[in-house]
């Protein structure tokens, strides 16, 4: 229904963004990927996939056609929600999930929270002729460093949002600041919580 939306930023979480086009506020689920990609600019364009069910309707916004193409291969798969799609994107690189796929490690997929090993294993034996024929997208990790207190109560909302563990979450954030040192980017904190999940 909408293929992209473009507009005025007015609100940016590592979950989701608030879009203002003529007045009007779209706000539109976005994956870790994507918000690595959004700079705090007035204009934003985002590539979407309009998901209704039963009781919600949701806009889901991608930073490039390519992302969003790799979502809507995964929620095309028996048992891959849009929020497990989300979830894959907030885990791994799009790169990351392409060359999981093709070369058919099912470790690192089922490394997403919320993947089990059947999950897994359908993703790549349905993806894997699909993706190989197409052309691997870019890298799409965009690093922005904020102070360490905004990028840790950052981290644990998205975290929270997410469905991770308030508590388990915190605990993540602060072995991986203990472990990798106080110079990561918000994304790579997420990241790595999410696969510690």
């Amino acid at each position: 229904m909408y293929a992209y939306l473009q507009g005025k930023l007015v609100f940016k979480d590592p979950t989701y963004v608030i879009i203002d086009i003529g007045g009007v506020g779209y706000e539109v689920k976005i994956s870790l990927n994507t918000f690595g990609q959004i700079k705090d600019e007035e204009a934003i364009k985002l590539y979407t996939h309009f998901h209704v069910k039963e009781d919600a309707q949701t806009l889901f916004g991608f930073a490039d056609e390519e992302e969003k193409k790799l979502f809507l291969h995964l929620v095309s798969i028996s048992g891959v929600g849009p929020s497990t799609g989300l979830m894959v994107l907030s885990s791994l690189t799009p790169t990351e999930v392409e060359n999981a796929i093709i070369s058919e490690d099912v470790r690192t997929i089922q490394g997403v929270k919320g993947i089990g090993a059947k999950t897994a294993q359908r993703i790549i034996l349905e993806l894997k002729d699909k993706l190989g024929k197409e052309t691997s997208s870019g890298d799409l990790t965009n690093i922005i460093k904020t102070p360490q207190s905004a990028i840790r109560n950052e981290a644990l909302a998205a975290l929270v949002t997410l469905g991770i563990n308030k508590a388990a979450a915190q605990k993540s954030i602060d072995r991986i600041f203990k472990e990798k040192g106080s110079d990561l980017s918000l994304e790579e904190v997420i990241r790595l919580a999410l696969k510690a999940a």
